[in-house]
């Protein structure tokens, strides 16, 4: 097989809020998504803590950061900080 055929696959991307910086190198994320239920066809909104290598420690709660997923860093962190889309105020 030539390489331009065989695509590897992307890696996660997901936004969330900063809940919880308490850790070192480790910043809790709170990813909510939207989600139809399959019998009432109603929206409803599913939150995921995402636990996040952040190497700098310059994120603070409130913050609205990017994160990709990544090998497996710790027990519990498989993503790792892209950036900080907005600072809290």
């Amino acid at each position: 097989m030539s390489t331009e055929t065989v695509e590897r696959n992307r890696r996660k991307v997901r936004e969330g809020i900063v809940t919880s910086t308490k850790m070192d190198r480790t910043a809790v994320v709170s990813v909510t998504e939207r989600v139809r239920h399959p019998r009432y066809f109603k929206t409803v909104q599913r939150t995921k803590k995402l636990y996040v290598h952040d190497p700098a420690g310059d994120t603070r709660p409130g913050d609205r950061v990017r994160v990709m997923e990544t090998r497996p860093i710790s027990k519990t962190k498989r993503w790792r900080l892209v950036e900080i889309i907005e600072r809290a105020r």
